[in-house]
């Protein structure tokens, strides 16, 4: 049998003692058990959206676009998941994305995140906004990848930088598509923004190029500091020409995330990046936009052969990671999803949500008639 599959055996077991498992096991419905769990503020940041929520409803249908197409009688009794994307073997085709201010819903935050991915051996990709320090989370931490959001100072973004390698983060992921915050009304409506209460600031407050900016310490001067950060990681749109500079300061693979067009992934590919993640932020940014997954199949036949194409928005089952890696993904990374689970059950509820994901992907696989990752292909789904 699959090597994940097994969740499922433990959890009809136990309910031989009458035991259920701590939260939903249907990862569509998470986003509804948290509403009910987490306080408004924290429960609107993780859940909400740009604007009207357009772009998540679209992330959604775009998924619903695509059907499978089961083969039999193919000896898919035994199973792997196994796969290496730049450089980082994973057990499975997943990553965490990188989601910040984690210990808005619990006070571990990425901690516990860290932990629980490490005990699956599932790769984390690290927020620049994370509540504990890149160096704390490392060291708590399995396979890691460092996300950054671009500072405005080249001392800052060389510092996290030379921090983030010596702490072992092997790939770093450059997101592109949040320079400055969208209209997002359910934040706006509670006035609620956890960074200028000093929440998702731990990597720039220990950093020295950071601290060197300012007249009194963070502990002295809260206010301040974060006036600090607010101008330093908002505001300013960055341009192709200062690629160059990531490649000076970062001798690993380089990911660009937020790429939607095919050109943009053209020129991502032509500057030398190492890779990209198709994605619109969960919708998040941008009102109105466009499904991510439907744009994956064009981007992925323009640079699939030059470089790793990784996916988010909208992944929430099995069949999701399936359908994304046929229309050619690499590997796709879950958002959302952890975070309820770490607001409902901390590192056991992060835990309960992979686990969760990666045997209803490894169940999936086999019934579809696929031995490994390396068989999806786009044979495997049909457009509805």
């Amino acid at each position: 049998m699959g090597q994940h599959s097994g969740y499922q055996n433990e959890i009809y077991l136990q309910g031989l003692a009458e035991k259920t498992p701590p939260f939903t096991t249907d990862a569509t419905r998470l986003e509804a058990v948290a509403a009910e769990a987490f306080a408004p503020g924290p429960f609107g940041y993780v859940a909400g959206g740009a604007g009207s929520g357009a772009t998540m409803r679209a992330n959604r249908a775009a998924f619903d676009r695509w059907r499978i197409v089961p083969r039999m009688l193919a000896d898919a009794t035994e199973r792997t998941l196994d796969t290496t994307v730049l450089g980082t073997a994973m057990p499975a085709p997943v990553l965490l994305a990188p989601i910040g201010v984690q210990s808005i819903v619990h006070p571990d935050g990425e901690l516990a995140t860290a932990r629980a991915a490490k005990a699956l051996g599932v790769p984390i990709v690290l927020s620049t906004a994370s509540s504990y320090a890149l160096e704390e989370v490392a060291e708590a931490a399995g396979p890691r990848w460092f996300q950054l959001y671009w500072p405005n100072e080249p001392e800052v973004c060389a510092s996290l930088l030379q921090r983030a390698k010596r702490a072992g983060y092997e790939v770093l992921v450059v997101t592109l598509d949040t320079w400055t915050l969208a209209w997002r009304p359910q934040d706006l409506d509670q006035a609620y923004l956890p960074f200028l209460r000093a929440t998702g600031v731990a990597n720039a407050f220990t950093d020295p190029a950071f601290l060197a900016g300012l007249a009194k310490s963070p502990a002295d001067d809260q206010a301040m500091a974060v006036l600090r950060w607010v101008s330093l990681f908002t505001g300013q749109d960055k341009s192709w020409d200062r690629l160059p500079f990531l490649r000076e300061h970062w001798d690993g693979p380089i990911v660009l995330k937020g790429i939607q067009h095919p050109d943009d992934a053209r020129r991502a590919a032509d500057a030398g990046m190492d890779g990209i993640v198709v994605s619109n932020h969960g919708g998040r940014q941008v009102d109105g936009a466009v499904g991510a997954l439907e744009m994956l199949p064009e981007i992925a036949s323009a640079v699939g052969s030059r470089m790793s194409v990784l996916f988010d928005s909208g992944v929430r089952t099995g069949a999701d990671v399936l359908k994304a890696l046929a229309l050619g993904a690499d590997a796709v990374l879950i958002g959302r999803p952890y975070v309820y689970g770490l607001g409902l059950g901390g590192e056991d509820g992060v835990r309960h949500v992979l686990r969760g994901l990666l045997a209803d992907l490894d169940l999936t696989l086999g019934l579809c008639g696929r031995r490994s990752v390396s068989e999806v292909d786009s044979s495997l789904v049909r457009s509805a």
